[in-house]
């Protein structure tokens, strides 16, 4: 499996890492911003060919599939580029920043055939995997989920606190981990979702702060609170208030409600979620299946996130 990865920035190292971990699969060309930033990372694991273009790396013969981490604003134009090259793709969170584009790179999907997974990493990492398994055996059903989702980020700045070409977004981005999860865990879709959002940056043109609420059609509710403005500990932090236990998610660590460890270790075959996560898009292109979050499955998260942003436009008057 030949694969090409874009974006060589904080996120695509990590993919860096999880895929030499993958037999069978070799990164034959890395693209970049700038090639002599992007060459240092393609020394450091090895990889023959370097580019700023994607369209470069797309006519190449050794390219099976595409990794993009490349800014959110790009996703949906890329994905459809790969696509349209005859590569599959996997597109990391979110799939695009409006509806319109998600649902462009579906149709696209759908035409080609082509597998096409979005990296919604919160379905593979091992403490929600856990969860998920509990659920579908019947041992679990969830009645509330609470999600703290954290940052200090008045600059633009990516997770190794490197300088971002880019602008993140609370809504498109991060909400759109735990929107996806909700449902996926609740095992039915979100039929009621409100939000407020808090001032925007002056700079920086996006809200700091962000509150959402979710109802899925089986009675399950979700409450999400988001920040670019925490000056403390960082991530997102999941509690899962179920009809038979509590449990408590932080990354890949798993709690009760009384915060005793919970062994997570045997869920699957690695801890990394975002390994997880690439192991299951080389594995579907492979046997010729669709993949676990693929672009088809995930696209009713951006449908929800498509009602929460009109609802804040029309807030703000």
């Amino acid at each position: 499996m030949r694969i090409a990865l874009a974006g060589a920035g904080a996120f695509g190292e990590k993919h860096l890492d999880g895929l030499q971990k993958i037999d069978g699969v070799e990164v034959t060309s890395l693209v970049g911003r700038t090639l002599e930033a992007t060459q240092k990372v393609a020394d450091k694991y090895g990889i023959g060919h370097v580019t700023d273009d994607l369209a470069e790396t797309l006519k190449r013969d050794d390219v099976d599939a595409v990794i993009l981490c490349t800014p959110t604003q790009m996703h949906a134009a890329q994905a459809i580029q790969c696509l349209d090259a005859g590569k599959h793709v996997q597109v990391e969170i979110p799939l695009a920043d409006s509806l319109a584009d998600a649902e462009a790179v579906v149709a696209k999907q759908r035409e080609t055939g082509l597998v096409a997974m979005c990296g919604h990493t919160r379905r593979f990492n091992p403490s929600h995997q856990w969860v998920h398994n509990r659920i579908k055996a019947g041992e679990l059903a969830i009645q509330q989920m609470d999600v703290q989702t954290y940052f200090f980020r008045r600059r633009n700045i990516n997770a190794k606190g490197e300088p971002r070409s880019w602008t993140d977004h609370l809504l498109w981005h991060h909400a759109a981990h735990t929107v996806d999860l909700f449902a996926y865990q609740a095992g039915a879709p979100i039929v009621q979702a409100n939000a407020i959002e808090g001032p925007h940056h002056p700079g920086l043109g996006i809200a700091m702060d962000m509150s959402i609420q979710l109802k899925a059609a089986n009675g399950a509710i979700c409450t999400l609170s988001l920040s670019f403005n925490n000056d403390g500990p960082l991530g997102t932090f999941f509690r899962y208030i179920c009809d038979n236990g509590t449990y408590i998610a932080r990354y890949d660590d798993l709690v009760n409600g009384k915060e005793e460890p919970i062994d997570v270790t045997k869920v699957d075959v690695s801890m990394n979620g975002i390994e997880l996560q690439d192991r299951e898009f080389v594995a579907a292109i492979r046997e010729g299946r669709e993949p676990n979050s693929s672009v088809v499955q995930v696209l009713p998260c951006y449908q929800v996130l498509d009602g929460l942003e009109k609802q804040l436009v029309a807030a703000r008057g």
